[in-house]
């Protein structure tokens, strides 16, 4: 494949070193003789929008640079090592800090930030993060990465946040190393890394570290070229947009997704369950965006791709979806639809053992309690609470939306039946 000689000069090369992507793109569009506006056409933005763009040093919008890369030609080998996280020998003097907003956060969501990494000290556990994200550290090479990654997902799949917290530097580490290969597997087990702290930091609100690493995901999985990978780092960053109040952009991402994964075929049962998964995460995303048929088409649509899956998800699938968590999905788009008496009828004939994992069986504890909630039973709600926390502790006290309603419950209902129990346990440090 002809690469232009622009690509092999030392600007070229210095810039990607330098993780200038803006930069690289700038100099593509001027190697073209393009103006910005002439860019800006062909990818869809203002002249303003793409100098904004080439003299950024943050990453905003990936989707937005990989198209204007792609649009002046930058090889994705350049763009990838562009986009690259600094490698171990960087100098330690450089490190992600706290942004404004996280710094604006209410005082219940830093008291869950702090309940949520207790084990291990919440600043050594998110600045050891903050540090691996800035600068890759050196490899660890305790064990095989893959069972690794796998004890890691166990250790999400059982609500232990602080644990995976401790153990994704390393993972992040090796992951990088392993990816050095330029073997596609070891490139998507990278992207699954990331995939894997962004949900993780989507659980403790922690949003803006969360999008960027599911940034990082899209971008390993596209290097890869796993469509199951891409899959899972697009969900992740649409669950982040949609936490940033950017529901549009949220579901546009998602409905791309799945078409991506409809068009392998779905001939395995492994991309069938990927497919399943888009489409619920699609219904949910256009349920919190107000896009009520939409949602509920897709309620239905994602129940007829799961009638092909097992009852129980094999362990260690990357979408453990089953036909039993798409009916869990129905009542969280009903409840984001304000129909909380629709969520508590679709959840009625759920139970904690059709779910594999202490994590989704404490799930359908927090969303039956959300809908009992929004209807105004603060005892059923604060039952529901209480079979969650049993089943996983961090899945009520880490995530800031649960942990409000347990803190309402204890303000507004002190006295109701199982309200004083679980506020007890849920504050515990």
């Amino acid at each position: 494949m002809f690469v232009d000689p622009l690509w092999n000069s030392t600007k070229a090369r210095e810039l990607a070193v330098q993780r200038r992507p803006g930069a690289l793109i700038r100099l593509g569009r001027e190697h073209r003789a393009w103006t910005l506006a002439v860019l800006g056409g062909r990818i869809g933005c203002s002249p303003a929008t793409v100098s904004r763009l080439e003299r950024s040093a943050r990453i905003v919008d990936l989707a937005l640079v990989h198209r204007a890369a792609l649009e002046v030609g930058v090889p994705r080998h350049i763009l990838v090592a562009s986009l690259a996280p600094p490698s171990s020998a960087a100098p330690t003097a450089t490190k992600v800090t706290a942004s404004p907003r996280d710094a604006e956060e209410d005082p219940m969501r830093r008291r869950t930030l702090l309940t949520a990494t207790a084990a291990a000290g919440p600043v050594a556990l998110l600045t050891g993060l903050d540090d691996a994200l800035a600068n890759t550290p050196a490899p660890v090479g305790t064990g095989p990465l893959d069972a690794r990654l796998s004890s890691a997902r166990t250790l999400y799949d059982k609500g232990r946040h602080s644990q995976l917290l401790a153990a994704l530097p390393a993972l992040i580490a090796d992951g990088h190393s392993a990816a050095a290969s330029k073997q596609s597997l070891d490139q998507a087990r990278l992207s699954s890394v990331y995939s894997l702290a962004s949900a993780v930091l989507i659980k403790l609100g922690s949003y803006d570290r969360a999008r960027l690493t599911a940034d990082r995901a899209r971008t390993w999985a596209e290097v890869a070229g796993s469509p199951l990978a891409a899959a899972a780092a697009a969900r992740e960053l649409a669950i982040v947009l949609r936490h940033q109040d950017r529901h549009a952009d949220a579901q546009r991402l998602m409905a791309s997704a799945a078409a991506t994964v409809e068009a392998t075929g779905l001939r395995t049962e492994a991309a069938a369950a990927a497919y399943a998964q888009m489409l619920c995460t699609l219904a949910y995303t256009a349920a919190r965006g107000g896009q009520r048929a939409d949602a509920l088409a897709m309620t239905e649509e994602a129940r007829r791709a799961a009638r092909r899956l097992p009852g129980t998800a094999p362990a260690g699938r990357l979408f453990p979806i089953s036909p039993a968590a798409v009916d869990l999905y129905v009542v969280g788009v009903h409840w984001a639809l304000g129909d909380a008496g629709a969520a508590l009828d679709a959840g009625k004939n759920l139970r904690a053992d059709q779910f594999p994992t202490a994590e989704r069986k404490a799930r359908m504890g927090t969303d039956m309690a959300r809908a009992w909630w929004a209807w105004n039973r603060p005892e059923q709600a604060a039952r529901a609470l209480l079979h969650a926390y049993r089943a996983s502790p961090g899945e009520v006290r880490d995530r800031p939306a649960i942990r409000s309603i347990v803190d309402e419950l204890a303000e507004r209902h002190p006295r109701t039946t199982g309200v004083r129990e679980l506020h007890t346990a849920v504050t515990r440090v």
